[in-house]
């Protein structure tokens, strides 16, 4: 057995992973990229690779779909820990005004509802839990997979789609819980999650090197998209729903039609791999985050986040304000400020065309793996390896 350290964390490696643990690509053998490494084995039980299959299916209702996931709605709430509002000053550092606790291990992607009353979040627990953004009462758990590591809603809020190991996709009603249907297709765990703005497709980004756009009508694949040659870590739909960002552990970012799959323009600026990548509201820009270190270890280079012309693909900004690689960024409902969050355990905002940090919170205590603003702009929720999701005051 091989003692490491992770994220402040030690863990215990078996024969099995420290045989996979290769440079740069980590795990990639077996389909895990550096960070889905990262996100698998802070989980409780590290034999990850042990793991029975996930099932997947067809839509609900359809030959060869797969039984319904356990539910449980209303459950105890979970722990509230209400903390003092930040201040406005630059640069405040301060406690979160709610603290959720409901998931059972890292929290690893997280999702506002359209409303901004409620939050989905998933993490290496295998469960979808959608929780009260302003009490941290819990509304409904349910598993959907061994590991979940991505959430999105739908922007009609009706509709709630999880990604997790091994390809598993599930569409789950967002009020209950219910599973909708299952998505096969991908082979690698499931890294990133977006709906187009009607509703009606949502792409995912896969460790088996592809993106694939859905209908959630039929139930099919419309488009594949396998431009890169690599882990597709994460993906990001257009607000004007042309086109599809899809970051990768290559060190690119490529942007690619979001109906026919034409590939339009390939980023390279961030010269490392890519962890996040995320649309300015109107379209016309797109942040990207990323870093590079030894598997498991500190990180040490390459830890940039770029912000660039979704056209041209012409480097804007490059901040670097954070310390340590960066896996979360979202961009403020107005256009204005930038979120972002990674092996620092803080979560910086800045201003989208100066670079200027005006806040940053440290109420996590281990790797951030996703920040995402409220709708309304006011508020920001972060989902960490250290069990809990934080709501803070923009």
């Amino acid at each position: 057995m091989t003692r490491r350290r992770l994220g402040g964390m030690p863990i215990t490696l078996s024969p099995m992973l420290t045989r996979f643990h290769l440079p740069q690509r980590g795990l990639s053998q077996r389909g895990l990229s550096q960070r889905g490494a990262r996100r698998l084995l802070v989980a409780p039980l590290c034999c990850g690779l042990f793991l029975l299959p996930v099932a997947c299916g067809s839509p609900a209702g359809s030959t060869g779909g797969t039984p319904l996931p356990t539910n449980t709605a209303h459950p105890p709430a979970a722990t509230d820990t209400p903390a003092p509002a930040p201040t406005d000053a630059a640069a405040a550092r301060a406690g979160a005004l709610v603290t959720y606790q409901g998931h059972t291990g890292p929290v690893i992607s997280l999702a506002w509802s359209p409303d901004g009353k409620h939050v989905a979040s998933c993490g290496n627990d295998g469960t979808v839990q959608v929780w009260d953004a302003h009490t941290a009462t819990m509304l409904w758990t349910t598993s959907v997979a061994s590991y979940a590591f991505s959430v999105a809603w739908s922007p009609d809020g009706q509709r709630i789609v999880a990604g997790g190991l091994r390809g598993s996709l599930a569409l789950l009603d967002a009020t209950t819980g219910h599973q909708l249907a299952t998505y096969a297709g991908q082979t690698g765990s499931i890294e990133g999650l977006a709906w187009s703005p009607d509703s009606r497709y949502f792409v995912s980004g896969s460790q088996d090197g592809t993106a694939k756009v859905w209908d959630t009508r039929s139930g099919a694949a419309i488009v594949t998209y396998a431009g890169q040659s690599s882990d597709v870590e994460r993906v990001a739909w257009s607000p004007d729903g042309s086109r599809i960002a899809s970051a990768s552990h290559n060190g690119t970012v490529q942007v690619w039609a979001a109906k026919t799959g034409h590939h339009l323009i390939t980023y390279s600026g961030n010269g490392a791999p890519v962890w996040e990548v995320a649309w300015s509201p109107d379209s016309q820009r797109i942040v990207s985050g990323t870093g590079a270190a030894g598997n498991f270890n500190p990180v040490t280079t390459g830890n940039s986040v770029k912000v660039w012309d979704a056209t041209s693909g012409h480097t804007l900004l490059t901040y670097t304000g954070s310390t340590g690689q960066v896996y979360a960024l979202a961009w403020s409902p107005d256009g204005k400020r930038i979120a972002s969050g990674g092996d620092d355990h803080s979560v910086r905002v800045w201003n989208a065309s100066t670079g200027q940090t005006t806040k940053t919170y440290a109420g996590h205590t281990d790797i951030i793996f996703k920040v995402a603003w409220s709708p309304d702009g006011t508020l920001i929720a972060s989902a960490s390896v250290d069990g809990t999701a934080q709501v803070w005051r923009a």
